[in-house]
């Protein structure tokens, strides 16, 4: 099984953004470049994070929406883990951490897919977690929360990154080869 190393320190997204001295938005339009390195990383108690079916076996629709009033920053690649599983699933397309500037009030969409529907190699598991940044603990949803009855199947796992839109994480998912 390929999964993204979760061993990555995890550090938060302004601090990363410190180090590095990278400071461009990931969302076109979203903020002024320098703006994503003077925001906070969202407080994970002002996130509210939800997972659902995707329409299709082993696809799940993830989202997030800041609660609060101000424009705070997660990771650009959702994090996406599976019990008693290493590592999470990787960005397609192949990105490495940035900043997404989430609004006050926004909301951001991904879609995780977990296994090619054929494929026999592999784990199954019964829940994912989600997290917006890799310094959050994130949320477990049970494998029927996702549209997976009989247990979420992992072998390669790949997530978008964050989106503006529902079709938009669909469409990025649907344009990557299974």
């Amino acid at each position: 099984m390929h999964l993204r190393s979760a061993l990555a320190p995890a550090l938060s997204v302004t601090a990363a953004l410190a180090l590095t001295g990278t400071a461009a938005p990931a969302t076109a339009g979203a903020a002024p470049a320098g703006t994503a390195s003077r925001l906070g990383t969202c407080q994970e108690k002002a996130l509210e994070v939800h997972a659902e079916p995707g329409g299709q076996r082993n696809v799940a629709r993830i989202s997030v929406t800041n609660n609060s009033a101000r424009k705070c920053v997660v990771d650009r690649i959702p994090t996406i883990t599976f019990r008693g599983l290493d590592g999470s699933a990787g960005a397609v397309p192949p990105a490495g951490s940035g900043p997404y500037v989430l609004a006050g009030g926004g909301r951001a969409y991904a879609a995780v897919r977990t296994a090619d529907p054929a494929a026999t190699e592999g784990h199954v598991v019964g829940s994912l977690s989600v997290a917006a940044d890799p310094s959050h603990l994130g949320v477990t949803f049970r494998a029927a929360t996702v549209g997976m009855p009989e247990g979420v199947h992992v072998w390669e796992p790949v997530t978008t990154l964050w989106q503006q839109s529902r079709a938009a994480a669909d469409g990025a998912l649907a344009n990557t080869p299974v």
